[in-house]
């Protein structure tokens, strides 16, 4: 196991100036099957494909669920009801406090989704590294009040919300001191790619002036990299140690070959989005100073001499007076001659 110390989190605008890593979370949710040494694996795998953090689902069937609960349509098949399947998958308090050890020893942080308003106050001597709720409950006003009142950054999912259920969590999310992001989401297990709806990223960062991530539940390998382009600064995708595995994320999950080369493209997308100024490049300085053009003199022009429109063009390279200045040259008198096909310079005229 990697022994380093534990990464910060930062989910900040990614406005001019930004220079904050995009933060990904490894998604091992309920992919531990019920198996603490399965998550474990999983945390190490995590730490090995280059994840900033870890990500566990905190939750008992008791609080969680009514009588009237139902499996979703993805879960058919995986148990007979809610309660047999969330029976299976529930970790303790203490199981979890061992994994947050565990995800601190190999470098990584840690984050907890809770689902009842009782579960958050259970995580708070856990040490997490931020609070996350699921898409259903970014309209759980009381889930989110006690989320908040851990003092946490909060990552706020918002699958199943249309954009005007948003802001009672986007107001929250201004008024919490610590900070946080929320996440465009499409809850669907796996996600079609043409459902994905990366857009959504643009259009809640451009509209609630907040930090935006995404909650990729597709099968790609490249969407995470796109949310990067569309301004994401926090990608979540889920992690399993087998794809084909029985239970309800394992088939919307990346196996850990796969979330290596998932997270080398968001870093990949990163880099090439750089900060959100326009702004010329060290690398094409040198293409620009060859490539535009300046003044040059069409003929041999004596000191003295008051400059014509016939007497210029412009030529490259661009080291010369700016080939938009021409118009400003008109009239103006030579301080010292100029052979012809050679660029104006601005010491040559008065």
């Amino acid at each position: 196991m990697q022994n380093s110390s534990e990464k910060p989190l930062v989910f900040s605008s990614a406005d001019a100036g930004s220079s904050a890593e995009v933060a990904v979370i490894a998604e091992v949710g309920v992919n531990h099957d019920g198996d603490a040494g399965v998550a474990g694996r999983l945390i190490e795998a995590a730490s090995r494909a280059g994840a900033d953090a870890v990500k566990f689902q905190y939750f008992h069937p008791d609080r969680l669920l009514s009588d009237q609960a139902e499996l979703a349509g993805y879960q058919q098949g995986q148990a007979a009801s809610q309660r047999e399947l969330l029976d299976k998958l529930a970790l303790p308090i203490d199981v979890l406090a061992g994994l947050v050890e565990c995800a601190r020893g190999c470098g990584l942080a840690a984050v907890v989704t809770p689902f009842s308003p009782a579960d958050p106050a259970e995580l708070a001597g856990l040490g997490l590294s931020a609070i996350k709720t699921a898409s259903p409950d970014a309209v759980n006003t009381p889930l989110l009040e006690a989320c908040a009142a851990l003092g946490l950054p909060m990552l706020i999912s918002t699958g199943t919300c249309e954009f005007a259920e948003l802001e009672p969590a986007a107001g929250l999310l201004r008024r919490h001191g610590a900070g946080g992001a929320l996440l465009h989401c499409v809850s669907s297990y796996p996600t079609p790619m043409d459902a994905a709806q990366l857009g959504g990223v643009v259009a809640m960062r451009e509209a609630l002036s907040l930090p935006v991530g995404y909650s990729d539940h597709t099968s790609g390998l490249e969407t995470g990299a796109l949310a990067v382009m569309a301004g994401a600064v926090v990608i979540e995708k889920h992690l399993t140690h087998d794809r084909s595995a029985k239970g309800p994320d394992h088939a919307a999950s990346l196996d850990p070959g796969q979330m290596t080369q998932y997270i080398a493209n968001v870093r990949e997308a990163q880099a090439a989005m750089g900060r959100l100024v326009k702004q010329v490049s060290g690398v094409e300085r040198d293409v620009r100073g060859v490539s535009r053009q300046s003044v040059c003199a069409v003929r041999d022009l004596p000191a003295g001499h008051v400059l014509l429109v016939e007497d210029l063009t412009v030529k490259r390279p661009g080291t010369g007076v700016p080939a938009n200045a021409l118009p400003t040259l008109i009239g103006k008198q030579l301080l010292k001659p100029v052979a012809a096909n050679h660029l104006l310079k601005p010491g040559d005229f008065g």
